[in-house]
Parts: C-alpha cells; structure tokens; sequence
C-alpha cells in the first residue's frame, strides 16, 4: 500500500508524519491534507513557503484564542503551528540564497510556539540547561498531570533524530509517556535543533558523551527515580541510543526506532554502488566532481543534499560521507548489555535491513518488535500506525520498569 501525496518522496513522507501526530494533537488532518495538496509537485520553494504560512496562520488563532480567555484552544493551536513551521524548515534549503537567514527566523517561531504550548501544559514543562562540556544543552522536563514536584518518578529521555522537530519527538514519543505517568526529558544534542540552528553546534558520533552528561543531570534531580530511567531514540536516534548504551549502564531500559547498524547505508542506498566503490578507491577528486555535477543537474536533489549534510559542518561530498562512515556501531555493540527494544517497519526506507542486523549482533536482552503494512503501522518510525507503536512499546517499558498503569 503507497500513500502519495508529494512527487517528492522526502515531502511526501513529511505529510504522512503530519498525518500521524494528529493522534496526539500534533495537527489537524483538514489542515494538513489541504496545505499538502497545494503543493503537491514537489517544488521546495512552494513547500516552506505554504507550511510557513499555515503556521503563521496556526499561531495567530492561539494568541487570539490566549488574549480572549481560551487557554486550552491557545494550547492546542500552539502545538500545531510548532509542527507546521518544523515540517516547513524540511524545505529550507530550497528557498534560495537567504534560505539559511529564512530557516533561522522560521526556527525562531516554531520553537516560541513549542515554548508556549509547554509552559501552557498541566503542570508547564520546565525548560532545563544541562551542563555539557564548555555549554549547556537546552531542553524541557515535562511532568504528567497530578505529580508532586519532587516525587520520583520513572523518566524517559526522548534522543531526537537527524532532523526533526522537537515536535515530532513529543507526538512521537513524549505526550505518550507523560499520558502514562513518566516525566519525559525532550533536549536538543549536537547538531540538532536549536543546538544547529543558533548555536552552529554540529553531530559527534560518540554520543555516549551527550547521553552520560543527561543522566548525570537527571540523577541529581529528586523528582527521577534513578532505577527507572528509560532512553528512547527515533529515527537516527536508533544509531545514538545503543551507541550511549555501550558506555553508560545506568539505564534501565531503551528503544530503538528503527534500529540502525552504520548511518552511513542510508546515503549508499542511494548513491548506489558504483560511486560507493569510487569513494572506497579513496579518488576524492573524482568523486567530488560527479556528486557535484549531479547537483548541479538536480536543485531538490541538491537542497536535500544540503538539509542532510548541515548536522554534520561539512560541505565537500568526499569529506562529508567520510564523516559519515564514522557512525558506525560494529565496534562497540559487544558491549551493549542493557534491555533494547528495536522497532522493525516493514517498509523501512532509510535503513532496511538494520532492526534485524542489530537485534542478531546484540549479546544482551533484546527484543525485536515488527510492524507491518497490513497493520497500517509500516514505514519509517511508523507514520500513520501511532496507537500500535504506543500500545506494544510502553507495554515493554512499563514491564521492564514496573511502572504501575494510570487510571
């Protein structure tokens, strides 16, 4: 079964990611399918510019909805005008020569509205700086309903992917677990986010340096109970969580969706074999000239291009897939003894494959968990199949963590 809403197959893989969030309020399906149809022929351009203006319009409904006495319509409008201007930011690259200056201020916007609809929260989300290396990285503690402040309580760390929003990892993977009772850390690591976009901070392949310095954090707050700290990683994610796991064992309990052995099979899957080999032969020059020449012929190919390779700072294409390669898991995963749960999509785009190879290298507790098309629950991180995702993972996680079910 294909859903098609875009010629690009990027774009259209963003809509059915809108399309899922409405399960838990991250958009409005008319909304969505609307702006989606407008521009359906895969211009980049047209993209940012009609989810832009949806968000525009999104955000404006919540201020009038905040200033008129209408707190919980302002809440839920906030929320969706943040998803619509990150799923926007996808086609930043797109827009021309100012498209970094234009990605900046639609950032700017997405994050004020994420920032409003968590303060607007019961109990508001705290906005949290935890300490890393020579910075800090910023983030939110969102509590559920009904906690005492300082009541310890099972806690979930929510590792973003490449380039989503931090959106995408609330409806994702947040707003399920605050429903059941965990408090839930969304933060932004290097090369994510705002960490990206207003600190110019890029992506580091040993992320156990980002994940150690977060359950440092957490484990000095009396309201985490430290035998029930959970890490759970999307899309990309499923490359940083077991590769944190690796080094730092106070975890009790993590999920990788999808699981992800080498980054950098992703790119190879599509650049094919032939340049795969050339850049193998270590013939940078050459290389660089025919992924160049094609980027030339191709302005989406080369906005994409350019959207995928700003996490990781490096411009040239040799370089860049040099860099890449780093991510690779092969030789730490013999160290890897916490629970994981790995998702396995059928359909998964990005890494095909992985989940399985990951789960059969794994020498600790492992668990496999498919989903099919048949289920309507298939593709990458399982767009449209979100109430199967939440029922099976949080099953596993309440069982590993003996966190009791909320009434």
């Amino acid at each position: 079964m294909s859903y098609r809403f875009n010629e690009n197959d990027q774009f259209n893989y963003e809509v059915l990611l809108a399309l899922g969030s409405v399960w838990r309020r991250g958009a409005d399906p008319g909304e969505v399918l609307t702006t989606a149809a407008g521009v359906a022929d895969g211009d980049g351009a047209a993209w940012f510019d009609a989810w832009t203006d949806l968000g525009h319009r999104v955000a404006e409904d919540a201020d009038r909805c905040a200033a008129t006495g209408h707190p919980l319509s302002a809440r839920a409008a906030w929320l969706r005008a943040a998803g619509y201007f990150g799923t926007a930011l996808v086609a930043a690259d797109a827009i021309g020569d100012d498209g970094g200056k234009r990605a900046a201020e639609v950032f700017a916007e997405h994050r004020a509205c994420l920032d409003r609809f968590l303060h607007a929260c019961d109990p508001p989300a705290e906005r949290v700086a935890i300490p890393y290396e020579d910075t800090t990285l910023p983030g939110y503690l969102v509590s559920p309903p009904g906690a005492e402040d300082d009541a310890p309580l099972p806690t979930l760390i929510v590792n973003n992917g490449s380039d989503g929003p931090l959106t995408a990892a609330w409806t994702l993977l947040g707003a399920p677990a605050v429903e059941r009772g965990y408090r839930v850390l969304l933060f932004d690591g290097p090369g994510q986010q705002s960490m990206l976009f207003e600190r110019g901070v890029t992506f580091r392949p040993d992320w156990e340096n980002v994940i150690t310095p977060v359950v440092d954090y957490l484990l000095l707050r009396p309201d985490v109970d430290p035998r029930r700290l959970a890490l759970a990683g999307i899309s990309q994610g499923g490359y940083w969580v077991p590769r944190a796991l690796a080094f730092e064992q106070r975890i009790a309990a993590a999920v990788a969706d999808p699981g992800v052995v080498r980054v950098c099979d992703s790119w190879w899957q599509h650049l094919g074999p032939d340049l795969r080999g050339l850049w193998e032969s270590g013939d940078r020059d050459a290389f660089d000239a025919i992924i160049g020449e094609a980027l030339e012929q191709s302005r989406s190919l080369a906005a994409m291009w350019r959207w995928r390779a700003r996490p990781y700072g490096i411009d040239t294409p040799y370089d860049l897939l040099t860099e890449v390669a780093r991510y690779d898991l092969m030789p730490v995963l013999d160290r890897i003894t916490t629970p994981l749960l790995i998702t396995d999509p059928e359909g998964e785009h990005f890494w095909p494959g992985a989940s399985r190879r990951l789960y059969d290298a794994l020498p600790g507790p492992k668990w496999l968990v498919r989903f099919t098309e048949e289920e309507g629950a298939h593709l990458h991180c399982e767009p449209l199949g979100r109430a199967l995702f939440e029922q099976r993972i949080f099953n596993w996680l309440d069982a590993r963590l003996g966190t009791p079910a909320r009434v």
